[in-house]
């Protein structure tokens, strides 16, 4: 046994309708920091995640990093009986949080001017690519489509005249997941101070600009918007740079301040007053390029090592994940079982040890519809449950 009752959301319950990553991830943070997650899943198949074993992973290994210690319940939400199961779970629940296409939710009669009569404290999430209302609400898109659709696609540096595909989902997690998360515990906190809930809509293309903060700047303050890859945050100058080593691995050096740009090019043995990075940025580019190919990435750690100079040889992620420093910060101790009975390791999350729920180790993934006994007893579990806290 364990004592969650310090968890910062002990005794909130959240009704999950989300599948793939913006949703998952969002509800896997409320989770750990205490939640009950209840994960509402289709018949038959449940999440993609599920389905996706060998696009993402042997085993669903995507699926379980992302809903490990979540509960799993079966519920056909065009079958009027499990519907209103559902309502019955909901009018008890705390947080609903959902990322159908506008407009479903209402069709299904789970919409939350449907809901909040009976659970006037209810806090309920909308995660859609695009928000709720305006001409492209209904557009169906993913990560790749909504960063493009932003203007974040172009500011980068370009491959062969082609802008390059990001390796993270910025849009689904960083503008998806981290908004969901932020609001909904603000809205905890307005629901402490007045006892009444709120609708959320987290559109994941609003939530991209923040993340553009410079290049909105540089657009509105002078009329010169970053479109070509060239600029100081995308490629434009020697200091903030990506260099080929003599063995084919990469130099990321962000000597931004004139103290650290002065640290690199005493490393690299290159006068830096010789370079005229305003004028000639490329020369510059060239001239850094040529002395960092002519020493491999291991060379260039060991000088690099002690170092206040911004510069860093690249990890593969495999490199990242058994490198001295993340595990000495326990950063990947936490495991979880699998379906199939199985250890991998837990997925870190941006919440600190202090704050999670201290719970057993390894947290098990929920097989599909595995608890769907909540949705028969619910009530008779939890007759006194207060709904505003």
């Amino acid at each position: 046994m364990y004592d969650s009752s310090s968890s910062p959301l002990n005794g909130i319950v959240v009704v999950d309708f989300t599948t793939l990553a913006p949703g998952p991830l969002a509800t896997l943070m409320l989770a750990s920091a205490g939640a009950e997650v209840i994960k509402v899943e289709r018949p038959g198949f449940g999440d993609e995640m599920r389905i996706y074993e060998k696009a993402f992973g042997d085993g669903g290994v995507t699926f379980s990093i992302l809903n490990a210690g979540k509960r799993s319940v079966v519920a056909d939400l065009k079958n009027q009986d499990d519907v209103i199961k559902i309502k019955n779970l909901i009018s008890r629940s705390d947080i609903v949080i959902e990322q159908f296409r506008p407009g479903v939710m209402k069709k299904l009669g789970l919409a939350y001017e449907n809901l909040k009569a009976s659970n006037p404290g209810l806090i309920y999430c909308s995660i859609t690519g695009f928000g709720q209302h305006g001409p492209k609400s209904s557009i169906a898109a993913h990560d790749l489509n909504y960063v493009a659709d932003a203007g974040m696609l172009t500011i980068g540096e370009t491959r062969a005249g082609c802008p390059a595909i990001p390796p993270l989902l910025a849009a689904d997690l960083a503008a998806g997941s981290y908004p969901a998360v932020m609001n909904i515990l603000l809205a905890l906190q307005q629901r402490n101070q007045t006892e009444k809930g709120s609708y959320i809509d987290v559109s994941m293309t609003d939530c991209l600009f923040p993340l553009m903060f410079w290049a909105l700047g540089l657009g509105w303050g002078t009329n010169s918007w970053a479109n070509d890859g060239g600029r100081l945050l995308t490629g434009g100058s020697p200091r903030y740079q990506v260099y080929r080593t003599s063995d084919d691995r990469f130099l990321a050096v962000a000597a931004l301040e004139d103290r650290f740009w002065g640290n690199f090019c005493d490393a690299i043995e290159l006068d830096h007053s010789r370079l005229d990075e305003d004028h000639h940025p490329r020369e510059a580019i060239r001239a850094v390029s040529d002395r960092i190919q002519a020493k491999s990435s291991a060379q260039w750690r060991k000088i690099f090592e002690k170092r206040d100079a911004c510069a860093v040889v690249a990890n593969t992620l495999e490199e990242a994940v058994q490198d001295q420093h993340y595990l000495e910060r326990g950063l990947f101790d936490q495991k979880i079982e699998k379906e199939s009975g199985s250890l991998v390791n837990a997925l870190p999350l941006p919440i600190v040890p202090e704050l999670q729920r201290s719970t057993p180790s390894p947290k098990k993934v929920p097989s599909l519809g595995e608890h769907n006994q909540i949705l028969d007893v619910w009530t008779r579990l939890h007759p006194f449950r207060r709904l505003v806290l």
